[in-house]
């Protein structure tokens, strides 16, 4: 109790995160004619000027269609000035916002005569956090205490992101979709995080955090969306880069083992080199992006101590040793066919190679007796090949789109685990073999009209996704393995998507609606003989509607409401049937029964800048219908545990985020992210089927949990930069249990040499 009340204090008091990304850069367009034949006029002069004193910000001249596109202006309050020889001078107020990178101006008319205006003015809005706040960027680089490791890595560093168990959570919840470069691919999973932790830092550019989804984007995901951005060079000539970052990892024994084991990892080093090339000529531009992370790691170590009924005090390890090797290759071409016309193919290799060395012994209370031990070897493989074709028209508008694209997927996983089982009186060695692979064809249309105050988004998207999958078992002696539940399964996904999207934005007032549609198909068909399971899927239709109204008090504060309704479609690893060891008397089992889990989230949000930092605080509340989550059991006359996904009820997630981002000089600055949560799952009763039918239920449980993160930076002289970054997690609870507190420090060191190369300690 005294820790949580010193938690609240700390969050109300402090509060915090790192800035959101705004569209810092405009571009203006439109079109001048004859006000009497409607004709066009060539050669105007467009002029953009400052509204307070009458300076002069940008200028261009119309094209022969009389068209003309002004780039680079800030938000804010200008005036626009048009003149022609010949014509009246004309003057009208233009407003710039900041959420959309275009605006489109209705077409401006010249009368045959000559009046001269004067006036003008601007009121520019400095940059910082986001007008929109729809979403946070961070550049990896800027995280110095986390680089030359994986992107799982870099991301729990980041304002308002936690790591629970390798999997990302926003505001105390893993229901993330991840994407790279704005698609769901299988190399961090089709709904799930699955490989985050082994893509290198190295080959991305930034991370966005999106909170509150638009339209545009897939229904699934009910936390919210993290993209992850990929490095692409653009320069002229021929240009290259290779790097190298290593570091040391953990240098000593948190805890010792128990005995009779094998010895953890004390020494973890991470080895990092980078390759990027580009060239480019005239409208071509050819690109290459490798990577190679090659980590050791303790990747687990887990002390539990089993009370059982009876009196029965059981204490257990679980220790693994992870080598892992991941290698991506991304490159590509981009055609820039005409100045409306581009057309960008591209293609990204992955290959991730895991071995885990795991030992998990079991002692009697007072550890003076070794019960049994477990030993296992995993050897995994993972293959992931992506073939993507992007098209764009620009109209002749600015940022008048229309952006055609196909993506092809293949991700082979290739799984085997092999357990000794050493028992006082015997030994027995199982094996199984996990053959799995995914192809997926996304085809997608999108059109972007940009308008004076806003702009209009639309498109449609179709998605089939096919994973046929094979589980061979191999038993030994005493063997706990489930021969009639191996065989092979097939999962099927279709879905086609439309969605509307509108944007309006004044001096006052900002607003956002839009709706998108998607009809679900799932198919699961399974082995016939299989023990428990039969085949089954589901189908639905159903809207995603999204809304943000905000209010600009002034030009330093903002308030905002959101609203949106999403989905967490069950992944295939959450239905799929095979049994599979997650330690060795843990058997995680799929449930193909499992539905969608439906979610309504509302936000209110208030930010306020000043030169030289923000802040910005958020209220939210998400409820859930059909809540996804793992429900253990265990069978009489056995010692091992089954988890199983389940549909559990409602639950509810509320409240309070806040960031706090500020400059002290020039060689210190800091930011501080606090938040604050309510969890509650509500009563429910559900039936587990394998390996036989048993019933579980769970009264309502709720708690008050957070976290709070400090990130510091120090830039001084000579190129040398560093960051130190504490992070607090208060304790929080499971349907069947709760998560005790944890704390971590990271802290980094770089060095700049030799015109801008960097080296990362």
């Amino acid at each position: 109790m005294k820790e949580i009340k010193l938690f609240l204090v700390i969050i109300f008091v402090i509060a915090a995160s790192v800035a959101n990304a705004q569209v810092s850069s405009i571009t203006i367009s439109g079109m001048v004619k004859n006000k009497v034949d409607k004709s066009a006029i060539p050669y105007v002069n467009v002029v953009v000027k400052n509204e307070k004193d009458s300076a002069f910000v940008a200028g261009t001249i119309t094209n022969d269609e009389g068209r003309f596109s002004v780039e680079n202006i800030k938000p804010g309050n200008y005036r626009l000035e048009v003149s022609f020889t010949g014509f009246e001078n004309k003057e009208q107020p233009l407003f710039v916002g900041s959420l959309s990178a275009f605006l489109d101006i209705p077409v401006i008319e010249l009368e045959e005569q000559s009046t001269v205006l004067e006036g003008v003015v601007v009121k520019a809005e400095r940059a910082g956090l986001s007008n929109g706040l729809d979403k946070k960027t961070y550049a990896v680089a800027d995280n110095i205490s986390q680089s030359g490791g994986s992107i799982l890595q870099s991301m729990q560093n980041l304002p308002g992101v936690t790591v629970q168990d390798g999997k990302v959570q926003l505001r105390g919840n893993d229901k993330v979709t991840v994407l790279i470069d704005g698609k769901q691919t299988a190399l961090t999973g089709f709904g799930s995080q699955t490989g985050l932790d082994n893509i290198p830092s190295s080959a991305i550019d930034k991370i966005e955090i999106i909170n509150n989804p638009s339209s545009k984007y897939d229904a699934n995901g009910n936390a919210g969306i993290i993209n992850i951005v990929m490095k692409k060079n653009k320069q002229n000539g021929f240009n290259g880069k290779v790097s190298l970052t290593s570091g040391l990892g953990s240098l000593w024994v948190r805890k010792e083992n128990l005995p009779t084991i094998r010895p953890q990892y004390t020494f973890t080093p991470k080895i990092n080199p980078s390759l990027s090339l580009n060239y480019r000529k005239g409208n071509v531009n050819i690109f290459l992006q490798a990577d190679n992370l090659y980590t050791q790691t303790l990747n687990k170590n887990e002390f539990v101590t089993r009370n059982y009924e009876d009196g029965t005090v059981i204490n257990s390890q679980l220790k693994r040793n992870r080598n892992t090797n991941f290698l991506t290759t991304k490159a590509g071409v981009d055609w820039n066919i005409d100045e409306q016309n581009t057309l960008t193919v591209s293609g990204m290799y992955g290959s991730e190679k895991i071995i885990d060395r795991g030992d998990q012994p079991f002692f009697n209370g007072d550890i003076s007796q070794r019960l049994r031990l477990w030993q296992f070897l995993e050897d995994e493989l993972k293959t992931t090949a992506m073939a993507t074709a992007a098209y764009q028209h620009k109209f002749k508008e600015a940022g008048h789109l229309l952006n055609i694209g196909f993506n092809y997927t293949f991700h082979r996983e290739d799984e085997q685990y092999f357990y000794d089982n050493y028992l006082p009186s015997t030994t027995g060695t199982d094996a199984f073999k996990l053959l799995s692979d995914e192809q997926v064809y996304d085809f997608n249309i999108d059109y972007i009209q940009p308008l004076k105050y806003g702009r209009i988004e639309t498109g449609i998207k179709l998605r089939n996704r096919s994973i046929p999958t094979n589980m061979e078992f191999r038993p030994g002696v005493n063997s706990v393995l489930d021969m009639d539940a191996g065989g092979w399964a097939n999962y099927k996904e279709l879905i086609p998507a439309i969605y509307g999207n509108y944007v309006f934005e004044n001096e006052k007032w900002e607003a956002e609606l839009g709706l998108r549609m998607e009809y679900v198909k799932i198919q699961y068909d399974v082995n016939p003989n299989h023990s428990t399971y039969k085949s089954d899927g589901y189908n639905y239709t159903q809207p995603f509607p999204n809304m943000r109204l905000a209010y600009k008090l002034n030009d330093n504060n903002k308030l905002s409401i959101f609203y949106n309704r999403r989905v967490d479609r069950p992944n295939e690893v959450d239905i799929r049937i095979f049994p599979k060891y997650d330690d060795a008397e843990i058997i995680k089992v799929g449930n193909p029964a499992l539905r969608p889990q439906f979610t309504n989230s509302i936000e209110l949000g208030y930010k306020n800048t000043w030169h030289s930092g923000y802040f910005y605080s958020a209220l939210y509340h998400r409820f859930a219908d059909g809540t996804i989550t793992r429900i253990s059991s265990t069978v009489p006359g056995s010692t091992l545990i089954y988890a199983i996904f389940q549909n559990v009820g409602k639950s509810y997630n509320t409240g309070l985020e806040a960031i706090l981002n500020q400059k002290v000089s020039n060689v210190y600055s800091f930011n501080i992210n606090g938040n604050i949560y309510r969890n509650q799952i509500n009563t429910f009763t559900v039936q587990n089927l394998y390996p036989e039918p048993n019933t579980f239920s769970a009264d309502q449980q709720s708690a008050i949990s957070g976290n709070l993160k400090l990130n510091n930076t120090f830039r001084f002289t000579k190129g040398w930069d560093a960051q130190f970054t504490a992070i607090y997690l208060a304790p929080d609870i499971i349907p069947q249990g709760k998560i005790l507190s944890r704390f971590s420090i990271d802290a980094g060191l770089k060095k700049t040499v030799q015109n801008g190369k960097e080296i990362y300690f």
